[in-house]
């Protein structure tokens, strides 16, 4: 089975695309009913495309410590931890999951992200007993997120998932297919992510809608990771930031780790006390979505800031956007106003971001 017999099942089940279909659909007919399943019953988004990187060899834990900002070595095979793979100068090169298991760690990241990630990499593996494999085209992903999504997978995989930590990954198989069951927290609800082999992915799909997740696509699970102040490296953050302009220091960044790439830099901002600016997230007095680079601005008129990803949530009726803002106009529930096309303005203000269900 392929990525066309995904396909062929979720048009089967009303799926729209808004291009081709290579990439997951952005709806299965309602994104307001599919939010809303996802924040009170159970929904299954596809997230094919995303990026897998597996690392293998004995030097594998100590290798990658060196090169991102969390703490890899701690890791136990089960756990997982969020981190920024970053330049010398603490500029964000990735925005990676990272996954322990007994014989492997594994690279979890946003599409796209994967050659430039392996090149730097491996431009630093010189000795060590470490390989690195590019997994993002063997593999697919499929997300599983709402109050009853645990029972519905726990039901199926024989898996206590509801019990497993904030980013703690398990193994089971399924039709013959190992499956990987992680806890991630990009909407801030409970949410499991299943990787498999693309070939699992049909049968997964069916049994999961089957059992009681609703289909869901894109324009649903922008809303909710937008909500949760996630971002997408490529659109909300790049390589332009300085890892802690992320607003995800607490997640992803160690101060106690010791030496690795770009902590230098990182380091000293964290003694510093501030950063100039950070990402946040917006809700918008408006039905109408901001484009991507609309002006930010505070109660005077100036700028202080530029929308980096924008999305209409059901949940507030409202728009809800990702902005890189000046710091000192970060904290929630400061007024602030988006000018959007043909210099149209609405008020705004900036929003708690919504901690994840999973813990993270």
């Amino acid at each position: 089975m392929s990525i066309d017999d995904l396909r062929t099942r979720q048009l089967a089940q009303s799926a729209r695309w808004e291009g081709d279909r290579t990439a997951a659909p952005a709806d299965f007919g309602s994104p307001v009913d599919e939010y809303r399943a996802a924040t009170t019953a159970a929904v299954l988004f596809d997230l094919t495309g995303r990026t897998h990187i597996e690392l293998t060899g004995a030097d594998r834990a100590t290798f990658l410590h060196n090169f991102c900002s969390n703490d890899i070595k701690k890791l136990a095979a089960g756990q997982g931890c969020e981190a920024f793979v970053t330049n010398i100068k603490g500029r964000v090169l990735g925005h990676v999951f990272v996954f322990a298991t007994e014989t492997s760690l594994w690279l979890d990241a946003d599409p796209g992200c994967g050659n430039d990630l392996v090149a730097h990499l491996d431009k630093y593996l010189i000795v060590e007993d470490v390989e690195i494999h590019h997994r993002s085209d063997e593999l697919g992903e499929l997300l599983c997120v709402g109050p009853e999504a645990g029972g519905i997978l726990g039901e199926l995989l024989n898996i206590d998932v509801a019990g497993m930590p904030a980013y703690g990954v398990a193994r089971a198989e399924v039709d013959g297919h190992p499956v990987q069951i992680r806890r991630t927290p990009w909407t801030g609800h409970p949410e499991w992510a299943l990787v498999a082999p693309v070939a699992a992915l049909p049968g997964l799909w069916d049994q999961l809608t089957g059992s009681g997740c609703q289909p869901a696509g894109a324009l649903a699970f922008d809303a909710l990771r937008i909500e949760a102040g996630t971002p997408r490296y490529g659109i909300d953050i790049s390589e332009d930031n300085i890892a802690q302009e992320a607003n995800r220091t607490e997640r992803a960044i160690s101060f106690t780790k010791g030496c690795y790439l770009g902590q230098e830099p990182i380091a000293r901002l964290d003694a510093l006390g501030h950063v100039n600016k950070l990402l946040c997230v917006l809700q918008v007095d408006s039905d109408q979505i901001p484009p991507a680079g609309a002006t930010v601005m505070d109660d005077a008129g100036n700028e202080i800031g530029r929308v980096t990803s924008a999305a209409l949530s059901p949940g507030a009726g409202q728009a809800v956007a990702l902005a890189i803002v000046k710091a000192s106009h970060a904290k929630p529930e400061t007024a602030v106003s988006v000018r959007g096309e043909g210099d149209e303005s609405h008020a705004a203000r900036v929003c708690e971001q919504r901690t994840s269900a999973s813990g993270g």
